[in-house]
């Protein structure tokens, strides 16, 4: 374009689909760990603040993260109206758990991360997005691998919420994404209880990724819904898939999302409102309709497989 500027010298790749790369300009690397898990960056992006990057994979940005963690959050949240007891996989950045907190009703969340590294990065780098939620006496830090967790704990839970890094083969998510797993789930949720996954861009090339995910789920979970997420940091639209054994409402009124929202939280929300969780719970139609035609599930003996990871130039 006539006229216009390239402000980065240091190149973040992440590869999208098999043809298309987003390139993320950084002014610098805060941070690199080779970890037992992962291969971890954080750095100063040029256009959306600091940003954590796993195995190549986009994870997060301080500019646009409210967009992404708000809703992983809060749509099963309101749908459940009194929840108590959370437990978190992944989430190193500690937002999610910001998140969580801010319902007045929540009386202890458990934060399960395989990467004790990683969420130590983040705690020391990515003060913005935690706002010290791990220091919280409701919350207790886990790091462990979520399968063990889940195999050992006793407890019921409101809403188990997987926010986990991309399920690359080699990487240490890749199993959570599974009919076994949440199976597994399943088993320590309340009746009312939901699960909550992040679950794939949307993207065409891609969205077989994602109505597979569904499909595993639902598997499982007999009433699903696809929720859409539009972060522009990630470059693609992601989804979350709401899930739990019991029939839940898909259009819920805003005006009694804003009275509940109002009354059971502390507020402080960029993006949630009632007709913001109306909207994100509305699938498209060509998501619905690649949902309907897919028969495939993921196990572990065939688990979801991802294209590619990204490179630093």
């Amino acid at each position: 374009m006539a006229g216009a500027t390239v402000g980065a010298d240091l190149w973040l790749n992440e590869t999208i689909t098999p043809w298309d790369i987003y390139a993320h300009g950084a002014l610098g690397v805060l941070a690199y760990r080779k970890t037992q898990y992962q291969e971890m960056y954080i750095v100063q992006s040029g256009s959306y603040g600091k940003a954590l990057m796993l195995d190549g994979k986009w994870q997060s940005a301080t500019a646009d993260e409210f967009l992404y963690h708000e809703g992983l959050v809060h749509p099963a949240l309101v749908l459940h109206g009194q929840p108590r007891q959370v437990l978190i996989l992944g989430g190193a950045e500690g937002a999610t758990i910001r998140e969580v907190l801010r319902w007045k009703s929540i009386e202890r969340v458990v934060m399960v991360d395989i990467d004790g590294e990683v969420v130590q990065a983040c705690r020391d780098l990515l003060p913005e997005m935690h706002q010290n939620a791990f220091d919280d006496p409701r919350v207790e830090l886990v790091i462990a691998d979520a399968q063990t967790f889940m195999a050992n704990t006793a407890e019921k839970w409101d809403a188990v919420i997987a926010d986990l890094s991309d399920p690359i083969e080699d990487g240490p998510a890749f199993p959570l994404f599974t009919q076994e797993f949440y199976t597994q789930v399943r088993s320590v949720l309340t009746p009312e209880g939901f699960l909550v996954v992040q679950s794939g861009n949307l993207t065409l090339p891609e969205l077989h990724i994602h109505a597979r995910f569904f499909k595993t789920v639902q598997s499982v979970f007999p009433y699903a819904n696809t929720c859409t997420c539009h972060a522009m940091s990630y470059g693609v639209p992601l989804s979350f898939i709401l899930a739990r054994q019991t029939p839940f409402n898909t259009v819920p009124e805003p005006a009694e999302t804003d009275r509940l929202l109002a009354e059971q939280t502390t507020g402080g929300f960029r993006l949630m409102d009632g007709t913001t969780v109306l909207g994100m719970m509305q699938t498209p139609r060509y998501v619905r309709d690649r949902i309907a035609q897919e028969t495939q599930i993921y196990t572990l003996k065939s688990p979801p497989k991802p294209f590619g990871k990204g490179t630093i130039q």
